[in-house]
């Protein structure tokens, strides 16, 4: 968390914030954030000046687009943009970027997790982090048989292999355990027995599962609101992610809850083994 739907949100609102603005000053008080280059100082000096020109997303990283360089930046669990309301920044703000017209954007990480890398522009793509994602789910690279050549030569499960950013960029725990119950798939199943017609219907699931989060702003669960905020709305329309005991919405059957791919995974048994949801 954030997965596709929360980074493609604040990347919006961060867009509206901030596109055209130049930095005058960045201050730095977690130096581990900084990953490239790996002196905070050179960091500092390379990126003073610059405009910031778009705002981009891939995957779950956000892409600053500036005057001859990109800056990638990954959220992880806590990470939040955010800009200055003139208090003092507290314990959690850990880079500061100082613009030219006296506002201020700020990055906030309870939890210290979150990432930047500098990068010379049209570079970005061919080294990591971003090197080695796969496809964009709500881009026409991704079809069923994207997911077919993931799954057909592996000996995984088919939660473990769509968390796999090399397989699909952007899915995470939410929006997995969403897509295979609204296939009827067992996130457990063995990926590679998965028939053409499953393939096919998990290609959709995802696709519209993805677009409606994004229609409404993400989910707010844990600490996620977007850059103004703001909270997201998709929560409100989950059918298993974190409702363990709760009624199915369309079989009234408890939501189970087990472990899959090392991460705590919601489903409907009559969804996923009878198809009735």
């Amino acid at each position: 968390m954030p997965e596709l739907p929360e980074v493609e949100t604040v990347k919006e609102t961060l867009t509206q914030l901030i596109k055209g603005k130049e930095i005058k000053e960045v201050t730095i008080t977690w130096p581990k954030i900084i990953k490239r280059p790996d002196d905070q100082e050179a960091f500092r000096t390379l990126i003073h000046g610059q405009t910031i020109h778009e705002i981009t997303r891939r995957g779950k990283f956000l892409k600053f687009h500036l005057d001859d360089l990109v800056l990638v930046s990954h959220l992880r669990m806590e990470g939040r943009y955010e800009m200055s309301d003139g208090q003092e920044a507290d314990k959690h703000t850990h880079v500061r970027f100082l613009f030219t017209d006296g506002t201020e954007l700020r990055y906030r990480d309870v939890r210290k997790f979150g990432t930047m890398h500098l990068f010379e522009k049209g570079t970005e793509e061919t080294a990591l982090p971003l090197a080695q994602l796969g496809p964009e789910p709500l881009t026409p690279d991704f079809t069923p048989e994207v997911l077919k050549r993931a799954f057909e030569k592996t000996t995984r499960n088919v939660k473990a292999v769509l968390l796999d950013q090399k397989a699909v960029a952007g899915l995470g725990n939410i929006y997995v355990d969403e897509a295979l119950f609204k296939a009827g798939i067992r996130p457990n199943a063995k990926a590679s027995t998965l028939h053409h017609e499953e393939l096919v219907r998990l290609h959709q699931t995802i696709v519209e599962t993805l677009q409606e989060a994004v229609d409404k702003g993400g989910s707010s669960v844990r600490s996620y609101v977007n850059s103004k905020g703001d909270m997201g709305m998709f929560q409100l329309h989950l059918y298993v992610y974190g409702r363990q005991g709760e009624e199915c919405r369309n079989c009234m059957t408890p939501i189970e809850k087990l472990v899959v791919a090392g991460r705590g995974t919601h489903f409907c048994l009559d969804a996923s083994q009878k198809n009735k949801c």
